[in-house]
């Protein structure tokens, strides 16, 4: 199947395809099918090899495979639910991924229905001034110290807090920097993020992966974990709320829409929101 998550209307939002049949496949063979496909996420569902888990996931890039990826992650439960493989009267399920087993609760049914998952734990890394100025040259904007840093939550991404959602929107970053300071630092990809005024819309964000292919990532629920964990270590939260609503995707003509959540008892972060189907058919290799 192949749908657009982060958006409740297909052809928008992130593009993601699930193989749903994938047990017999090597992983050569996933990472030719995952560069084929042409996508910023395809991933490959297969029987859990955990009893406490509902399904596995593998999730790959058209260049490697990660660990966690949040809107890999939200498209597949919604594809297993859509498939049979597990219950669509379950609202709370366990997905198996290469970063751990990781909780899934479902909201709605059908056409309304939500997935939220619980992102793995972060790790924050500050930048030294070197990679600060570094970053901020990529990105045509000055930086403090205390609006970046590196945050690992299954993959590594580099944060940059440009404080409005006009800078954001307004970005035009040089992508090739961007590809080697990501190399250098084994990262995935810059997410830069700002305040929005927008009713209902608390931040406005963007993600660039020129060393993974993507020069855009449309929708990402990895960096806007990442970002939440960046925000509730640097006591910067309170500026967007809790939970709030990121609107992503605009600039490559997807607008799509994350629901983030940090758990005011564990500070386990959760990114979610809706599923469009646009696609199902057969491989055939």
């Amino acid at each position: 199947m192949q749908l657009d998550v982060f958006s409740s209307r297909p052809l928008l939002g992130n593009p993601l395809a699930v193989i749903i049949d994938a047990e017999g496949l090597d992983t050569p063979t996933m990472q030719a099918i995952a560069r084929w496909t042409n996508l910023s996420e395809t991933t490959f569902l297969l029987p859990p090899s955990s009893s406490a888990a509902d399904y596995r996931v593998r999730i790959f890039t058209p260049k490697q495979e990660l660990p966690f990826a949040g809107h890999p992650s939200v498209g597949s439960a919604y594809v297993a639910i859509e498939a049979g493989l597990v219950s669509a009267a379950k609202t709370s399920l366990i997905q198996e991924c290469a970063a751990g087993l990781l909780p899934v609760r479902v909201a709605g049914e059908g056409a309304s229905r939500t997935i939220h998952v619980q992102a793995p734990a972060a790790r924050l890394h500050p930048l030294d001034t070197a990679m600060i100025n570094a970053l901020a040259g990529a990105l045509g904007v000055e930086l403090g110290a205390q609006q970046a840093s590196l945050v690992d939550n299954g993959p590594q991404w580099i944060l940059a807090d440009l404080g409005d959602a006009l800078t954001v929107r307004a970005l035009m970053p040089d992508l090739s920097a961007i590809a080697r300071l990501c190399e250098e630092l084994s990262a995935v990809g810059v997410s830069v993020f700002g305040r929005s005024h927008e009713a209902g819309i608390a931040m406005a964000m963007r993600a660039f992966c020129p060393a993974d292919g993507i020069a855009e990532d449309p929708v990402t629920g990895s960096a806007n974990a990442a970002i939440a964990a960046f925000l509730l270590d640097s006591g910067g939260l309170a500026t967007f709320g809790n939970p709030y609503r990121v609107s992503q995707g605009r600039e490559v003509g997807r607008d799509g829409y994350v629901d983030v959540a940090v758990n005011a008892f564990d500070s386990t972060i959760t990114v979610g929101g809706s599923c469009a189907l646009s696609l199902i058919g057969q491989l055939t290799l």
